[in-house]
């Protein structure tokens, strides 16, 4: 079965993407930060608001703060997921899919875990957060078997 990867320099390219990312988002949630630079119009296929009702093909202001960070932290993951690594065998694509599967598998527990027992807008968090969840769980899972299968070689 031949899986077309990226070659393997887009990896890099989606580290220095995703760990600033990463930092940076921790530190605008843990600090309810929003870029004020980043209060924009911008154009929305839906917008529901509160007191407006539902809007359809329409411009709003809003801040953008959080459509980047998360726009690229799934840049940043897709390009380290889905690219070759400097050796890439069946073993190693065994793996990645063992690490798909697995990430799927878990993140979908976590998911099943969070209908069952979070309620209100604290459930809308952690859906927002699921959407990560399944690149996150990948790539550590992945590099954690690349790692271990490196050392029991050496």
């Amino acid at each position: 079965m031949a899986i077309s990867l990226l070659p393997n320099n887009f990896k890099i390219v989606g580290w220095f993407i995703l760990l600033p990312t990463i930092i940076i988002g921790l530190l605008f949630i843990y600090y309810d930060y929003s870029a004020d630079w980043l209060n924009i119009k911008s154009f929305a296929l839906v917008n529901k608001d509160f007191g407006n009702g539902t809007s359809y093909f329409t411009e709003i202001e809003t801040n953008l703060t959080n459509t980047f960070l998360g726009a690229l932290f799934i840049i940043g993951g897709l390009l380290v997921s889905f690219s070759k690594e400097k050796v890439e065998d069946e073993y190693i694509l065994s793996l990645r899919l063992s690490s798909f599967m697995w990430a799927v598998l878990l993140n979908y527990v976590i998911l099943l875990f969070s209908f069952l027992f979070v309620y209100g807008l604290s459930f809308l968090d952690v859906m927002v957060y699921n959407m990560f969840t399944v690149l996150i769980i990948f790539i550590l899972r992945f590099n954690y078997l690349i790692h271990k299968t490196t050392k029991n070689i050496l």
